[in-house]
């Protein structure tokens, strides 16, 4: 795009975890400013925790250096609370944030659609919620299916209905549509001025776990950084933590899938997996534990915890198995695997239902974390210092005086989250990372 279609007063939004960055999410920064004709790209990236129900493998700081040096101009943090929620809560937050920051004037997702028409078509009807579609989603859900296959059926079924003659309820088999459903939902409730744009996704598949010469999954990414062995049959083994550009063959794999700019931050990172937080989380249920019914009522307070979850939960509180099988060993047909999943996080997180609601109730987002910038975009800074309707926090220490009691509170618990995290990459290191009174904005 030509510099003169380039507007200063338009700044494009993304929602994203970068589990960890990669080639295809730099592509969709610059695309993001190309179509929008934004001259600045600001990123709602998820802290140290994401949606999926465990840690990022890279701690959020390298995660923000990483994107910054790829064509982002600011990154913000999303509150872990709705980092580790459901795809609704999580798009929820992450547009609440980007309306809140005052400048933000698109939005720019990835879809396997390609299109915001149909996406768009499918959230107006999830918004208003017709009686047939209703009646047909509780039947889904009463025959036992988890909520996103009996909401997907439930809407073939009224589209059905309808005598439409495309069934686009096939859309939301794709994961990246889904979000992108999520986005536009939570755009129409809130009466939203921003402008949504979509782009299709581009390499392999979300769930694809195997690398590519394009652009890879950062699910595929993931399991090469964090599984020991071999890769690739080189016959080169890997650690499971430490820097990654000790290891050869491991370092040469992720120079093909990340931006050069951002080795250098990926290397010096401690790769982290949810089964390094096992021993917190056996630690966490020996804790709340009681009898199977009392500590049943126990566990059901905390966020997206059912009461038959709960029991089921505490059957098990002394199988001191590791994250992923205690997982496995509760998954059912009707709770999948990152349901369970983000509800064992939120109960070693101490994250409650009642949190969520008063999380939810004023609004998603009561303060904006800022983690870095970069400082040629400074003016955009100032910008959103002048514009933003909430507190912006960009030095922990000054917390307390710019946040009221609610936010304050909120704050707490989104560090306490943080220096969890900290303390497993301490462990599994033995040196003390910096904490979140002692570590600075990442400035390039």
């Amino acid at each position: 795009m030509s510099q003169q279609n380039i507007s200063p007063q338009k700044v494009v939004g993304i929602i994203a975890e970068y589990n960890p960055f990669h080639n295809g999410h730099a592509f969709h920064i610059r695309e993001a400013k190309k179509l929008c004709g934004a001259s600045c790209c600001i990123v709602v990236m998820s802290g140290d925790f994401v949606q999926r129900g465990g840690p990022a493998v890279f701690d959020k700081y390298t995660r923000a250096s990483m994107a910054l040096s790829s064509g982002a101009d600011l990154v913000v943090e999303m509150p872990p609370a709705f980092a580790l929620a459901s795809a609704e809560d999580f798009a929820s937050c992450g547009i609440a944030v980007l309306e809140s920051l005052g400048v933000v004037s698109h939005i720019c997702f990835g879809s396997e659609c390609g299109r915001v028409a149909p996406l768009m078509e499918l959230a107006h009807i999830l918004v208003q919620e017709p009686e047939t579609f209703q009646a047909a989603l509780k039947q889904e859900v009463s025959l036992g299916q988890s909520y996103p296959k009996a909401r997907q059926t439930a809407l073939s079924r009224y589209l059905s209905s309808l005598k439409c003659s495309r069934d686009s309820s096939s859309l939301l088999a794709a994961p990246n549509n889904t979000l992108g459903v999520e986005y536009l939902k939570a755009l129409i409730k809130r009466g939203s001025s921003i402008v949504p744009v979509t782009i299709p996704r581009q390499g392999a598949g979300y769930h694809d776990e195997s690398l590519s010469s394009g652009y890879s999954s950062a699910t595929a990414i993931r399991k090469m950084i964090l599984e020991p062995g071999r890769h690739r049959g080189t016959g080169a083994p890997f650690a499971d933590c430490g820097d990654v550009s000790t290891h050869g063959a491991l370092a040469d794999a992720l120079s093909s899938q990340i931006p050069p700019a951002c080795l250098k931050a990926a290397s010096s990172a401690v790769p982290v997996s949810v089964n390094d937080f096992s021993l917190l989380l056996s630690y966490r249920l020996l804790e709340l534990a009681g009898p199977a019914k009392e500590q049943g009522k126990r566990l059901e307070r905390f966020a997206d915890v059912s009461p038959e979850l709960a029991l089921r939960m505490s059957r098990q509180a002394l199988a001191f198995s590791s994250f992923e099988e205690r997982v496995a060993a509760l998954k059912t047909k009707q709770y999948t695997y990152t349901r369970i999943s983000r509800c064992l996080m939120h109960i070693l997180l101490n994250m409650t239902q009642e949190d969520m609601d008063t999380r939810k109730r004023l609004g998603y987002a009561s303060y904006i974390r800022i983690l870095g910038f970069r400082r040629d975009s400074a003016p955009l800074l100032g910008r959103v210092k002048k514009g933003s309707r909430l507190p912006l926090v960009t030095k922990t220490a000054d917390a307390p005086r710019l946040l009221s009691p609610d936010a304050r509170q909120q704050f707490e618990q989104d560090l306490f989250c943080s220096h969890v995290y900290q303390s497993v990459v301490e462990q599994k290191i033995g040196i003390q990372p910096k904490n979140e009174y002692t570590r600075s904005l990442v400035i390039l």
